[in-house]
């Protein structure tokens, strides 16, 4: 069988392992050659006897198997893997195909089925894509909670000012290295676009980036959320499911408000640091795991350490790099590139215009304090932009009016504000229910009693 070059872009298979089962010591050693230099590793057995223990150790993306075996046969063992809570991919191999072998083997769950004597080509072809279902169904996974987790959505870190000047020069330099950062900051100074910005700049961009909130995550949950369970390992564990570094694989984890994260969890989070490997939970089993870790903090983890609330040796490591993002009031010339960059980024999802910037405005918006920082005055142009004026104080000069007035009744402004986006969107009623999240049965009824 003749060796084919595997297509540049199949080198992220260096990711995978991958277990071979047969009984033909051939057929071992011509998929194991082949494979060998393509994986991160590739491990042979020749029964089931053999490679169930191998599976308990260690943790494989793939199985080629074959049906025909001495004792427990492949398809008998196949089911017995996904009863188990086993999600990789399982190719199966026979000498001795028919139909119904065919459709045993897709009930039992496999993902490809080859007949010997096959090419190599053929073979490396049906591990292509069982590789790249797993990668998409990773990427789909880190999508899927970005979008369930609102994360914001924007393309940089914006500022003028010396304070972020500097903050983003030393991003850019840290971005490229394979260091560990720890980003620190007030809420709302913008910590998770910083650390966006350090992945897009690493070597790693084209990778998965995957926020965790440590806060929002129950402290018995933690353990399970970042390094994956096994079926059974706790009460509710009903099958086995991979953690968030296992998903973040030649990408970025963002660990956010790291302070919050329990004790043995920060164990935990120390020996995977050091040793690039993690082990879900009730598991016997190390996973491999290439991450480059970033995570922030509102609170000063000094003072933490100090007392006793936060590891000493888990804050040295994460402390490899660390940039201080300043709070807003402390940086009003930023003000007004923030509230252009924000007006930009909402007005097309709004379906509304832009709003003036005048100086009496931008003057009351540098004399406020900011407690929120960035995200408040994010918050605040989105409100703006639905109420038409900058709505930035209670006192009726502090209103700057664009194309409505301040003794506007609520119902004019939703009224005004929704027929803009359907504006906008052309007439498209479902397009902008989805805009202003609202039902298109809500949209219906609305426009019905304006007469729209």
């Amino acid at each position: 069988m003749e060796e084919t070059k595997i297509p540049e872009r199949d080198a992220p298979w260096l990711e995978y392992s991958v277990l071979i089962v047969d009984d033909e010591p051939g057929m071992l050693s011509f998929l194991q050659r082949a494979l060998g230099p393509r994986c991160a590793a590739v491990d042979t057995a020749g029964s089931v006897e053999i490679a169930r223990p191998l599976l308990q150790r260690k943790r494989y993306d793939l199985i080629v198997l074959d049906i025909a075996l001495p004792g427990v046969s492949g398809i008998d063992w196949l089911h017995e893997l996904r009863h188990d809570g086993y999600a990789g991919d399982v190719v199966l191999m026979t000498a001795y195909a028919d139909l119904d072998t065919a459709i045993d083997a897709l009930r039992a769950g496999a993902a490809d089925f080859l007949l010997k004597p096959f090419s190599l080509a053929l073979a490396l072809n049906a591990i292509q894509r069982c590789f790249e279902r797993s990668r998409l169904a990773r990427e789909n996974f880190v999508l899927r909670r970005e979008i369930s987790s609102h994360a914001a959505d924007i393309d940089g870190v914006v500022g003028q000012s010396e304070a972020m000047r500097k903050a983003c020069e030393r991003l850019k330099r840290i971005a490229p290295t394979p260091a560990t950062v720890l980003l620190s900051g007030e809420s709302g100074t913008g910590k998770e676009v910083a650390a966006r910005a350090v992945h897009r700049m690493s070597s790693r961009a084209a990778g998965p980036f995957v926020p965790v909130n440590c806060a929002a995550i129950a402290a018995e949950l933690i353990e399970s959320e970042l390094f994956g369970h096994v079926k059974g390992a706790y009460t509710g564990a009903q099958q086995s499911r991979e953690g968030l570094f296992y998903y973040a694989r030649g990408g970025t984890l963002f660990l956010d408000e790291i302070s919050e994260m329990p004790a043995a969890a920060q164990a935990k989070l120390l020996r995977a640091l050091e040793e690039k490997r993690i082990r879900p939970v009730g598991s016997e089993q190390e996973i491999a795991v290439d991450v480059r870790v970033i995570a922030a903090s509102n609170r000063d983890l000094k003072a933490e350490v100090a007392a006793q609330r936060f590891r000493q040796d888990l804050y040295y490591r994460l402390q490899v790099m660390e940039v201080t993002l300043p709070p807003l009031r402390e940086r009003p010339e930023d003000i007004a590139p923030l509230v252009t960059h924000f007006m930009a980024l909402l007005t097309p999802a709004l379906g509304v215009p832009p709003l003036p910037l005048d100086p009496r405005t931008l003057a009351r918006m540098s004399d406020y304090d900011w407690p929120g920082n960035v995200r408040e005055l994010r918050n605040l142009i989105e409100r703006s932009l639905i109420l038409g004026w900058f709505d930035i104080g209670p006192e009726p000069e502090i209103g700057i009016h664009a194309v409505s007035t301040s003794d506007e009744t609520l119902e004019a402004v939703e009224k005004r504000h929704i027929l803009a986006v359907l504006a906008a969107c052309e007439g498209n009623k479902s397009e902008a229910s989805r805009r202003l999240g609202i039902s298109r049965k809500t949209m219906e009824r609305k426009c019905q009693a304006w007469g729209v």
